[in-house]
């Protein structure tokens, strides 16, 4: 049966090796989150922190630090929860495993949520304060402490105390700082295209209060469910009841319908005004600024007598959050192709940040009599891609034709970019939309929620032979081959994109005389060739979190005809950092020094040195 509690979860994962106790004191302010990235890193067990200073609860993360982990915490249900998902896409998966099924069959009756009586609900036993949460800082610059492992529950206003008519979502919460009222008030931060939304514009068009409860920990089914990217029609907690293997439980408090089993919970009412919330240390790898956001005001705080609080780290990728997308990856895969005709896989790139970079392998089928040169149903595809849920945030879409090569894993990007850049033709194949809206922790675009999208769409055969040997460029600056095909070089720092055009013109009629196009057809500027060369991670990271396709795609023999852009000779994306993005994550170093302390000989964490 799926735990109950974080301490039930945490002494679970103890019996079986993958737990380890930190019991001195260990500071909330970037302390916690520093030693979470590095046992993360190095593929390390859960954390529980015993002795967190200045607070009297317990914090635990890593929980679902390796998807073996996440695989254990769900023993009993993992492959049944997975089966009911794929069967969305597949109902004839269920025959092809008839003793699954049956389980499955069974296990569906979890999905079902159950009342609890308030007076047996263990997270009401007691109250708590704000000030009293562990106030968890992870980056030197956040504007305050965060719960970064918030399951935020809201209902349609049609339907109060209906929890199969909720949504329950991941959206970070600021418990201090800037200027919320002390004990009284937490900014909440979601993203465009989430749930959430939707509640609040009826509550707001009706003029009736938002009521918002926060849980943090409790069964870890609830944490995880709520950055599952469900089939429309699944509610959250459903979901969580199936991978818990039992039903989720809920209480009654005043106006508001609140996890039962839950160790923390917080609930409030969303005033009218926003605040501002952030900056925020994000998956991107930079911070999101302060920006306005919701605030709830608070109404009350309660916790069980056990409470454990779960906390994870977020910045640049893979972090704990990479983990949670490779085991959603392994339940709903299969799903989002059956949903567009002529997909057959997609991948968001986790370290580009996820939203950036999505990865497709389509069929082109509508000229089955002719070999097919051109993309066309690569491009329907894609388009149908870009409407499509969360997918809908992504800035590039690369988009080949499964025919070309049926045995390409679209997990070996390398492998994906050697394909493309092989094949599209930079005149013909690129497909831009300007002035659109993209990730909001995304700062590459000319304002918040707003940039521009590409498709890079390649199909036939291949006609250029990618090369790896360092050209000879007589350029300022320096430059370096990240894989074939691929070179990075550096420019001047970024002023103005008044000036950054001429700039291009100049590189490209340099590049123009002295590289192929047929030989190096990307080419990356950049503000440190030899860091986005030295790792493809890095170039992953630098390349499609730095640019924004519209004003930051050029190339060599570039123009514009009937409204397409193209160019004939290599393409140019200019990846430096410019002053409208937010700044990159960087550790505090005197925080490094003191946390390096417990990894040296004889310390707590020397096996994870």
């Amino acid at each position: 049966m799926g735990y109950q509690s974080t301490r039930e979860t945490v002494q679970a994962l103890e019996k079986h090796g993958h737990l380890l106790r930190i019991t001195e004191e260990v500071d909330p302010y970037l302390e916690m989150a520093e030693i979470q990235r590095r046992i993360y890193k190095a593929k390390g067990p859960a954390l529980l922190f015993e002795n967190v200073k200045g607070c009297a609860f317990p914090c635990v993360s890593n929980l679902f630090g390796t998807p073996e982990r996440a695989r254990l915490i769900f023993e009993d249900t993992y492959d049944q929860a997975a089966l009911l998902v794929a069967s969305k896409a597949d109902p004839l998966a269920l025959l092809r495993k008839p003793l699954t099924a049956l389980r499955a069959g069974w296990s569906a009756l979890h999905a079902l949520p159950k009342k609890s009586s308030a007076k047996k609900a263990p997270v009401l036993a007691c109250r708590a304060t704000l000030s009293d949460l562990p106030p968890i800082t992870s980056w030197p610059d956040d504007g305050g402490p965060f719960i970064t492992l918030p399951q935020v529950y809201s209902e349609h206003p049609d339907h109060p105390g209906k929890p199969l008519k909720s949504n329950l979502g991941m959206y970070r919460i600021q418990i201090s700082g800037n200027e919320f009222v002390p004990d009284r008030e937490v900014g909440l931060h979601y993203q465009i295209h989430r749930g959430i939304g939707v509640h609040q514009k009826l509550h707001q068009d009706r003029g009736q209060p938002f009521r918002v409860a926060i849980f943090i920990g409790g069964p870890p089914a609830m944490s995880f469910s709520a950055v599952m990217p469900l089939p429309e029609g699944m509610p959250e907690v459903a979901f969580a009841g199936l991978l818990a293997g039992r039903r989720f439980r809920y209480t009654r408090y005043k106006d508001w319908t609140i996890s039962a089993e839950a160790d923390f919970c917080i609930i409030g009412t969303i005033k009218k005004d926003v605040k501002r919330e952030g900056p925020f240390g994000d998956h991107l790898g930079y911070y999101s600024l302060d920006h306005l956001f919701p605030c709830l005001e608070v109404e009350e705080v309660f916790h069980r007598k056990d409470a454990i609080w779960p906390f994870t780290v977020v910045g640049r990728p893979p972090q704990e959050d990479s983990t949670f997308g490779e085991v959603i990856h392994d339940m709903t895969g299969a799903v989002i192709p059956t949903e567009i005709p002529g997909l057959k896989a997609v991948h968001a790139v986790d370290a580009a940040g996820v939203h950036p970079l999505l990865l497709a392998i389509g069929q082109e089928r509508y000229t089955p009599y002719v070999k097919t040169i051109r993309p066309s149903e690569l491009l329907t595809i894609a388009n149908a891609v870009l409407g499509k849920g969360q997918l809908s945030l992504a800035k590039y879409l690369f988009i080949i034709n499964e025919a070309d090569a049926p045995y390409l894993d679209i997990h070996d990007i390398p492998s994906f970019f050697a394909h493309l850049l092989a094949r599209i033709r930079w005149e013909r194949d690129l497909h831009f939309q300007t002035e659109t809206s993209i990730d909001t922790l995304d700062y590459s675009g000319t304002g918040m929620n707003h940039g521009s999208k590409v498709v890079f769409a390649a199909s036939g055969e291949a006609f250029r032979t990618l090369k790896e040997e360092p050209p000879k460029l007589e350029i300022d600056g320096t430059h370096a081959v990240v894989m074939p095909g691929v070179l990075a070089v550096s420019g001047p720092a970024f002023s103005d994109y008044d000036v950054a055009p001429s700039e291009l013109e100049t590189l490209a009629k340099k590049l123009e005389k002295q590289i192929s196009p047929d030989d190096f057809p990307l080419v990356v500027l950049c503000d440190d060739p030899e860091f986005c060369a030295v790792d493809f991670d890095n170039f992953l990271w630098v390349t499609f979190t730095r640019s924004n396709p519209s004003h930051d795609i050029h190339g060599v023999g570039a123009k514009a005809r009937f409204k397409h852009w193209g160019c004939n000779g290599s393409l140019i994306i200019d990846a430096r950092l410019k002053p409208h993005h937010a700044p990159p994550l960087v550790e505090d170093s005197s925080v490094t020094t003191r946390v390096s302390r417990m990894f040296a000989a004889g310390g707590i964490l020397e096996k994870w040195a």
